[in-house]
């Protein structure tokens, strides 16, 4: 199936590892031009070389103010346009409600909500109808996660944002996603595993209670979200998919 991605322009946070790796690979794959951030300057520069030359990294970071500008400037300085966005970040420490510190929940809220607003209100400003916003949240939308306290707070208000923005951009042509992965075989899902005395027990159990027994795959969480991103979901707008083998309940 052509999703219609060749040659469109995207900018893929947190894209140095894990799931932003994964959707900025499978983007590539098809035919995007891309521009990949993360923090790290030299796992940055090693994605978009893995990546071809198609793309371009940026040691950026979610939470820095002057983000989305030197993104969406880099973005048409390097590949003319700027189609779309999909806004990663990695999840912030594990913890319980007696653990987290004032500190801790300001800057998680800086990297995972403000950071991500930012992104998509200039990204909102800049794109042409058929432009696209994705957000990469988590399962702990619909219900909470143990252990995961500040994601527990954050995920589920950064959701209600996207769906009030898909209102707002909808008369305009732009759509705006997110996705809701669960046990994706990540190293973040792994650091979560390893918090555990058993690790390999908590996973067996962690997979028994998904429908498919299995956790995900990060080439197919990538899949569904280049789909996402691209114009074959054209009339794919203010959803919140879960990425998860079926661990929701609900509809």
């Amino acid at each position: 199936m052509d999703l219609g991605l060749k040659d469109r322009v995207y900018i893929v946070t947190g894209a140095s590892r894990g799931l932003g790796n994964a959707a900025a690979r499978q983007l590539a794959a098809d035919g995007a031009k891309l521009v990949v951030t993360g923090r790290d300057e030299q796992r940055v520069a090693d994605a978009a070389a893995e990546l071809g030359p198609d793309a371009v990294g940026a040691a950026v970071g979610n939470a820095e103010a002057d983000a989305p500008e030197r993104l969406i400037a880099l973005a048409r300085e390097r590949f003319g346009r700027f189609d779309g966005i999909l806004i990663s970040v990695g999840g912030p420490p594990p913890g319980f409600v007696a653990d987290i510190g004032d500190e801790q929940w300001r800057d998680a809220f800086e990297s995972v909500f403000l950071g991500a607003v930012r992104l998509a209100r200039a990204a909102a400003a800049e794109l042409e109808p058929g432009g696209v916003i994705g957000f990469v949240l988590s399962g702990s939308v619909h219900e909470p996660i143990a252990g995961l306290t500040v994601s527990n707070g954050l995920r589920p208000g950064l959701a209600g944002f996207a769906k009030s923005l898909s209102d707002e951009l909808g008369p305009r042509g732009i759509r705006v996603v997110g996705l809701l992965p669960a046990r994706i075989d990540t190293d973040r899902v792994r650091e979560l595993d390893s918090l555990s005395a058993d690790p390999a027990a908590t996973r067996a159990a962690n997979e028994s209670r998904i429908p498919l027994r299995r956790y995900g795959r990060a080439e197919e969480f990538g899949r569904v979200a280049a789909f996402l991103l691209s114009p074959a979901a054209s009339y794919v707008t203010g959803v919140m998919l879960p990425v998860d083998g079926g661990t929701r309940r609900g509809f």
